[in-house]
């Protein structure tokens, strides 16, 4: 039993290897966007998104911790946490790169509207 339980623990250090080598560019993006959201809430209308890159910045934090965590002891769930904060991450991420797709589109469509619309007024002015 003693020999499966360190060659799952091996088995956890060498996996998360790959990432542990990556987790000080996830603290530093992590940091990097709590400190952009903190000065983001310092504008009125920032205030009421600045908790979404202070959340991504506490996911990619909390997934550098835990990922070293699980290479430093080949503690499976510290890997398993880490994947999991990781996966919010991207999550987030990519919900918000949609919405920030569709509102380029929708403000793209309304400017070549409105320059269509100024276009035809002054015609007739």
């Amino acid at each position: 039993m003693e020999n499966n339980d360190l060659q799952q623990e091996n088995l956890v250090r060498e996996i998360s290897y790959p990432l542990t080598r990556a987790a000080g560019w996830m603290k530093f993006l992590g940091i990097v966007m709590i400190i952009y959201g903190a000065l983001v809430a310092l504008s009125i209308v920032g205030i009421i998104i600045a908790w979404l890159p202070i959340w991504i910045g506490l996911l990619l934090i909390k997934a550098s911790n835990n990922v070293q965590k699980a290479t430093q002891t080949g503690n499976k769930y510290y890997f398993i946490n880490s994947l999991q904060h990781l996966n919010n991450y991207f999550t987030i991420t990519g919900i918000l790169l949609i919405i920030s797709i569709i509102l380029g589109i929708l403000i793209g469509v309304t400017i070549v509207l409105t320059g269509f619309t100024l276009e035809n007024l002054e015609k007739f002015v």
